[in-house]
């Protein structure tokens, strides 16, 4: 390294500028090399407070006897800091506040929580946005696209998370990168995988890298992780925990949460957070922890693991409850009084001075244009190339739904084989018909409904880290799934067409597959909407079928057309049975002469209130009139489909759209 240095101190942290790192830097507190290009962060908080009121009783006792709501205290006058280079560990017993403080300095999942406290980004007070764009964020659970590849996935983020200046080159040359670092190269063209639709793919600690992998792309100063360790075994937490050892090397600020590390693993953070009901307990390095708990009398025993020690020494023991939390009280007080607490409030209010006395911004602008970093059609390209990807690779999605599609169409071919246009077989073909538009109905409503509960979470992570836009995502669902609701409509109606004996002329025969095609979409319009409205799955299927059952009773084949109470008739004009069954009879039906005509179609009239009046049928004509249908409404009932279609996938996107906007 070359001696031709110059030093400048951030916060308590000294860097030395080195010409020979080509912009890079060298932490003199831990030897560790920052970034080219990037500022070192500090990150710090001060008197954090997190507050929550809790109901009493239930909601009768809070009515009757008017009580208020409890004040719960979950996070208490916290301030702590990290500096560049460093690898912090936030840990404590259950219920201690790791996680919501973890929550705060994120800005994330704070739903109803009264948060009070200042967070500063090197001394400078930041918001969620300006701290997005510096950092990135590691969450316990691991949600990815399972029919993607490691390369694919990683790809697919450095088209829509990387600066918008990198070409296309330098994007994919930074993912192969990555990939090489962080030990992907065996898995890269492995598939991630989802047990639960029977696509196998990588490990759990492969997954969890791969989780690492997304954050780091865009090589961010400041990284978060929620639980980094949990589901994995000792040795694969132990190469997670090596994984963070690293990118704090290399001048990243690393904090994450931890639950019960091994002796081995909890060696390698430099320093430590201990939470105890609320509060710090502790925080400096590890070597300092064993010193500060012996002063407190509690002296850690030889060859014991010293996270498991501080755990279960800051643990509310059951039946000691009043005792532990005394004893807790009494360190958090220790350590705030100590030389280490007083320490912690310098830092913090050191990078307060420098940054107010500085003249150089080192927290970014806040943006006034938009947050995504990818334009408008770069987004779609990426986002309708991965549903593309998605739809070609589920089997269940293809391969499923079009086996199962050409059972029932041979079994409706067997069972409605050789009909005519007779009286005798009149009934038999409106009752194939109407089985066309029930199969179209259930086979796509339900083929939909997790469609967008399924991925809902990866949507909601992806969006709120600025990826894409809500109507991107839609649009791309809806285009890459199209194709399916196309084809396998159009198998299940032409292969038992003809097999039936329905109208052989081309253009009614035509005209009925795109019936068919438009009935099928108004499902999946409709499967959309519940998807989206429901945001879970079980919550979709349970409200899918009740809902449909009204508009099944008004499509004209139960209940005769016209027939029904006037208040409710609404339920027929958002009916896709009632077009699309008069849309079908009418096109079977129109200007077709009987072969075998009703038995009393050539009494008189005087004869027909004598007569069953079915036995009056002698023609295609009267069948559409038997079922109080219209013919000069064909074109309306297509129209109307098309606008049906219309209308539920724009209420879907709304429905998508609300959810986005519901961060918290």
């Amino acid at each position: 390294m070359s001696n031709s240095t110059s030093d400048v101190s951030v916060g308590r942290v000294n860097l030395a500028f080195d010409p020979d790192l080509e912009g890079g830097a060298v932490n003199n507190n831990t030897g560790v090399i920052v970034g080219k290009d990037k500022t070192p962060v500090t990150y710090s908080w001060e008197n954090l407070h997190v507050g929550v009121d809790v109901s009493q009783g239930n909601c009768f006792t809070r009515i009757s006897k008017k009580l208020p709501p409890i004040r719960k205290e979950i996070l208490n006058n916290v301030t702590g800091a990290v500096r560049p280079g460093e690898f912090l560990a936030i840990m404590g017993a259950s219920g201690a506040g790791k996680t919501t403080l973890l929550n705060c300095l994120t800005h994330r999942n704070s739903g109803s929580l009264d948060i009070t406290g200042q967070r500063y980004i090197n001394g400078k007070s930041v918001d969620q946005d300006t701290l997005a764009r510096i950092s990135g964020y590691v969450q316990q659970d691991d949600l990815f696209v399972g029919t993607l590849t490691v390369r694919e996935t990683l790809c697919f983020q450095a088209l829509l998370r990387m600066d918008k200046h990198l070409s296309y080159e330098k994007r994919m040359a930074r993912v192969e990168e990555v990939i090489n670092e962080l030990g992907l190269s065996k898995c890269a063209n492995t598939k991630i995988g989802n047990p639960q639709r029977g696509i196998k793919g990588i490990s759990g600690g492969e997954s969890k890298r791969l989780a690492f992998a997304n954050e780091v792309l865009t090589d961010p100063s400041l990284l978060f992780c929620d639980e980094p360790t949990s589901g994995l075994d000792s040795y694969m937490a132990q190469n997670i925990v090596e994984v963070l050892k690293s990118l704090a090397a290399k001048g990243k600020t690393v904090i994450c949460t931890i639950h019960q590390p091994s002796s081995e693993v909890f060696a390698m953070f430099d320093r430590i957070l201990l939470m105890a009901q609320g509060r710090t307990a502790f925080l400096g390095s590890i070597d300092a922890a064993l010193p500060f708990f012996s002063e407190q009398g509690l002296p850690c025993p030889a060859n014991y693991n010293p996270a498991d020690f501080y755990i279960f020494s800051l643990a509310v023991v059951r039946g000691q409850e009043s005792e532990s939390k005394q004893k807790n009280m009494a360190i958090c007080d220790a350590f705030e009084k100590s030389e280490l607490g007083q320490q912690v409030i310098e830092i913090v209010k050191s990078e307060r001075l420098q940054a107010s006395s500085s003249t150089n911004n080192v927290v970014p602008e806040k943006r006034t244009r938009s947050p995504y970093k990818a334009s408008w059609w770069n987004q779609f390209r990426a986002v309708l190339w991965r549903s593309w990807m998605t739809v070609l690779r589920d089997p269940a999605f293809i391969t499923i739904k079009a086996s199962t599609s050409l059972i029932i169409a041979a079994l409706v071919s067997l069972i409605y084989q050789g009909q005519s246009p007779s009286f005798d077989c009149m009934q038999n073909i409106q009752g194939a018909l109407f089985l066309y538009l029930t199969s179209a109905n259930f086979n796509n409503v339900f083929g939909v409904i997790n469609t967008f509960t399924a991925e809902l979470p990866i949507f909601l992570r992806e969006h709120f880290n600025g990826m894409y836009r809500a109507d991107v995502y839609f649009l791309s669902k809806m285009i890459a799934e199209s194709f399916v609701y196309i084809l396998v409509p159009l198998m299940d109606f032409c292969v038992p067409y003809f097999a039936i004996g329905l109208n052989s002329a081309a253009d009614r025969f035509f005209t009925g597959a795109a019936i068919e095609v438009l009935v099928a979409n108004s499902a999946v319009s409709f499967g959309y909407f519940v998807s989206c409205l429901a945001g879970t799955t079980p919550i979709a299927l349970a409200i899918a079928g009740p809902l449909n059952i009204p508009l099944l009773l008004f499509g004209g084949f139960f209940l005769k057309n016209n027939t029904a109470p006037k208040w409710l008739e609404f339920f027929k004009y958002l009916s896709w049975f009632n077009y699309g069954n008069e849309a079908l009879t009418i096109n079977q039906w129109r200007d077709v002469e009987f072969t075998t005509p009703g038995p009393n179609c050539n009494s008189t009239m005087l004869e027909y209130t004598a007569a069953d009046p079915n036995a009056f049928i002698c023609n295609g004509n009267d069948v559409i009139a038997l079922y109080n249908f219209n013919p000069d409404f064909f074109l309306r009932d297509i129209l109307l489909l098309v606008a049906l279609i219309v209308g539920l996938r724009t209420l879907a996107f709304l429905a998508l759209l609300r959810r986005s906007y519901n961060k918290n």
